[in-house]
């Protein structure tokens, strides 16, 4: 008896305490509420789910675009009409042309401005929610180092970025609608090169962060494994043919998505993944409509007005693109550490 009661003491001083916590992704902001799906277990499902529910709601986005298409092009027609005048009077009629379309330009690009400064704000919030979960998820199953070293890179360009994009960036977005429209009423050589050398500015800006960023985890070794060629090549090939500005960066870091399909079982990280795409989905596609349409009216003012009114619509798509380049960088870098936490965890 004395012998049982010693091995069941024994015993004991080997029982470990079991921890069951389960990690859960923080709720959506409401913006992205309206395209989350119900079922949030499978990615596949869920980003289909978000991509549907973001295409069946772009009737006032292609409303507003096609207004704003058809004003321009009519006074791309205006001028083209006028253009027979001579001297002071042609003058006086390009730049009138010019200021009613910058007023349009505008008033349209300040509120997509906005758009995108919220959406950055709102993405970059939900970063600081998500990635403490995913750290502590990762951290709990033994990846303590790496979970640290993820967690500070990706906290630090986050806030960084997010800093940078609405204290620079934006600024200087505006700098170069004002350079913009008043090259294009003046024709000044001058501000059409500095206008020229702000967007190479901004848009080197963005591709030195998704280098670094990506060259970061790549050294670290968070990135590693392989998946079938075709999925990666047709990823690549779309992200980079629809992302104006850093699409090729962003394409190139498609891969990470890709080979970590088959790693992501971890619900609170697939939840994050949704969460995100559902907040950048409905801005994105309101820019990149409105990008496209500048583009289509680009095209086909240059039958009618002359090469600096149509120079001045290739600017302001210029800025949709920007725009576009700035929500999918801050969304591409939250993504990627999120699939790479998931790959840690298994």
């Amino acid at each position: 008896m004395r012998k049982l009661l010693i091995a069941c003491c024994l015993t004991l001083l080997f029982v470990l305490p079991v921890n069951a916590t389960q990690f859960t992704a923080p709720t959506v902001p409401q913006s992205g509420e309206q395209y989350m799906p119900e079922d949030t277990e499978s990615f596949a499902e869920g980003l289909w789910y978000i991509v549907k529910s973001a295409i069946s709601k772009l009737q006032p986005e292609l409303a507003e675009a096609a207004k704003v298409c058809c004003s321009l092009l009519a006074l791309g027609i205006v001028q083209s009409v006028l253009s027979n005048l001579s001297g002071k009077s042609r003058r006086i009629v390009n730049l009138c042309v010019n200021l009613a379309m910058s007023a349009i330009l505008v008033s349209s690009a300040n509120s997509f401005i906005h758009l995108g400064i919220q959406t950055v704000e709102e993405i970059s919030g939900y970063g600081k929610l998500l990635l403490p979960v995913m750290t502590a998820a990762m951290a709990a199953e033994g990846g303590v180092t790496t979970s640290v070293a993820l967690y500070s890179a990706t906290a630090m360009i986050n806030t960084l970025l997010s800093a940078a994009l609405t204290g620079i960036v934006i600024p200087m977005i505006y700098v170069y609608i004002a350079l913009s429209i008043a090259g294009g009423a003046i024709q000044n050589p001058f501000l059409e090169n500095m206008s020229k050398f702000l967007k190479w500015s901004m848009t080197w800006g963005l591709k030195i962060v998704l280098y670094g960023f990506t060259g970061y985890i790549s050294i670290t070794g968070v990135i590693s494994g392989t998946t079938d060629a075709s999925a990666v090549k047709a990823a690549k090939l779309a992200i980079s043919g629809a992302v104006p500005v850093v699409g090729n960066i962003l394409s190139d870091a498609s891969e990470t998505i890709l080979i970590s399909a088959g790693v992501m079982k971890n619900a609170a990280g697939i939840y994050g993944l949704l969460a995100v795409v559902a907040i950048l989905i409905g801005p994105f596609i309101r820019i990149g409509v409105q990008y496209l349409m500048l583009k289509f009216t680009t095209a086909v003012n240059s039958i009618f007005a002359d090469k600096h009114t149509m120079s001045m619509t290739q600017k302001f798509a210029d800025v949709m693109g920007l725009l576009l380049g700035m929500t999918g960088t801050v969304s591409l870098l939250l993504l990627v550490s999120t699939v790479c936490f998931m790959k840690g965890i298994g």
